[in-house]
């Protein structure tokens, strides 16, 4: 089992930023990618960042390039999402997932992850 614990949400007002983190009980040799979703209310989680652990691809969602910027220590077992020049919009729960098994699904699919944190509330106020 792999625990996920995010952290770093809170707070902002438009134009801000924060930075949220994903401390994971381990990684393992196996380890595919870790990503970022988001969820708004009433709305199904859909996916904001991934990095690929061979090689640190990332991709993002069109909606926060330019202004989102995954990146990981490996060392340190956390994956860490900036958030700079933060909307309103971006107001949703946030959630590490992380995949081992190497799902090979598109990366934007939940069903993609194998374990997942509990989520943190970022707020953008206008």
């Amino acid at each position: 089992q792999v625990q996920l614990v995010e952290s770093g949400g809170g707070s902002v007002q438009a134009g801000g930023s924060l930075r949220l983190s994903c401390a994971a009980s381990r990684y393992t040799t196996t380890t595919s990618r870790m990503a970022w979703f988001r969820q708004f209310p009433g709305k199904e989680r859909e996916g904001v960042a991934v990095i690929y652990t061979r090689g640190s691809r990332t991709y993002y969602a069109d909606s926060v390039k330019g202004r989102f910027t995954i990146s990981q220590d490996n060392a340190k077992y956390t994956l860490y999402l900036q958030m700079n020049s933060l909307k309103p919009e971006d107001t949703a729960i946030y959630y590490c997932a992380a995949d081992f098994a190497g799902a090979g699904t598109t990366w934007t699919r939940v069903g993609g992850y194998e374990y997942w944190g509990q989520g943190t509330q970022v707020t953008v106020s206008s």
